[in-house]
């Protein structure tokens, strides 16, 4: 068996629409180009599901039969190198849509770095809705062009970008995400270690170390746990991301 059928703990097909207009991201993701009235030929593709931690749902050069959007929980997206070392693209969180791939075959794995809870839609069945839906086809066309965008973010990030510019970048990224706004928040919770996290900015894990520790330091960050950060100086923390890099 595939690792992309994972042991599922729950599979429910959504007939009821009832679960898409209640769903807690469907005013941030793709679905939101459904009006209400429509939703429930949407709900008719749906599978619910929740994915363990640890568990690998979709895997790298498997056939793309499905796309899968994240309504809760936190996975790492991540290539195999030839040498079978993981290189980590990026974290996709709730409100993200995977499976926009090019080709017949997905470009990357996902795996869950904390439960998942997930509506997995066949990709037949969601193009019959497209053909029918042309607002839904424009919005996965909008999402696919923001991860093209991200993908070059990422190219800067790893090319030219210091450590700290780095880092700052990634916890300025992960508010929005998680938040959906640059405003000040009490805390980013960041479920993936220190080890993905240096993996996907390609730093040692002790240079993130260390630069988290300087930035607590100087009062930018605070950590009330090991799993989040509150961001203290969120224009400071900007400005640095964007590529003013003093301590001043």
């Amino acid at each position: 068996m595939s690792q992309f059928e994972p042991r599922p703990t729950v599979v429910v097909k959504s007939r009821d629409m009832s679960r898409c207009l209640h769903c807690d991201v469907r005013d941030r993701s793709v679905c939101s180009a459904m009006d209400i009235p429509d939703l429930q030929h949407l709900a008719d593709v749906a599978m619910h599901r929740t994915i363990e931690k640890g568990r690998v749902f979709i895997e790298e050069g498997m056939p793309a039969t499905d796309f899968v959007n994240i309504i809760a929980g936190t996975a790492k997206l991540f290539k195999t190198l030839p040498n079978g070392r993981q290189q980590i693209m990026g974290f996709a969180g709730s409100g993200h849509f995977l499976g926009l791939a090019v080709s017949q075959t997905y470009a990357f794995s996902a795996q869950a770095i904390e439960p998942l809870e997930i509506c997995r839609f066949s990709r037949p069945k969601l193009y019959h809705v497209l053909h029918d839906f042309p607002a839904m086809e424009a919005r996965l066309l909008e999402t696919a062009c923001n991860e093209l965008v991200a993908a070059q973010d990422q190219m800067l990030l790893l090319g030219r970008k210091t450590a700290l510019e780095r880092v700052a970048s990634f916890l300025i990224a992960r508010q929005r995400d998680v938040h959906g706004y640059r405003g000040p928040v009490d805390s980013i919770d960041l479920p993936m270690t220190r080890a993905e996290i240096a993996d996907y900015l390609g730093l040692t894990i002790e240079t993130v170390s260390r630069t988290i520790s300087k930035l607590k330091a100087d009062g930018r960050i605070a950590t009330p746990a090991r799993d989040s950060i509150a961001i203290l100086d969120l224009a400071w923390l900007t400005s640095i991301a964007e590529g003013n890099d003093t301590m001043g």
